[in-house]
């Protein structure tokens, strides 16, 4: 470990160095110019491609995301006619069982039971068939 740390100071001694005699216009300048503008250009072609694939799997991502989207309004307005259609022949089956309910107790409803009505078998006949319909007009 100090071989590596003594390394290290006499590496940065030697760049302190060099960059005395550049500032100073001695010998050993120009190889520090050329290591300096080799680190450079490693520096920015390492950093120029730094984040474009990660933006390009990004806005894939966003725009797979999206589709989806998409895909879901598509489906809901697709389902919407179904619906429709469905609540249509529930209305109509509704409005059916309405007016038979309401037509069978407007039947039962005439005919008042009376002594006479007991002792009239068509009479009586009518009323218990009154009242049937109006039970299977429930029973729907």
């Amino acid at each position: 470990m100090a071989a590596s740390a003594s390394a290290g100071i006499s590496i940065s001694w030697r760049m302190g160095v060099g960059m005395f005699n550049q500032v100073h216009g001695q010998d050993g300048g120009m190889a520090m110019k050329r290591g300096l503008s080799v680190m450079l250009l490693a520096a920015t072609l390492v950093m120029s491609g730094c984040g474009y694939n990660t933006i390009q799997t990004q806005d894939e991502a966003v725009k797979a995301s999206w589709s989806e989207v998409l895909n879901q309004y598509q489906r809901r307005a697709d389902l919407i006619p179904n619906l429709v259609n469905t609540v249509k022949g529930f209305a109509a089956q509704e409005e059916k069982i309405l007016l038979g309910v309401t037509e069978a107790r407007a039947r039962v409803g005439s005919i008042q039971a009376t002594p006479e009505l007991v002792n009239d078998a068509e009479a009586m006949k009518k009323f218990q068939a009154a009242q049937g319909e109006l039970g299977s007009a429930l029973q729907r």
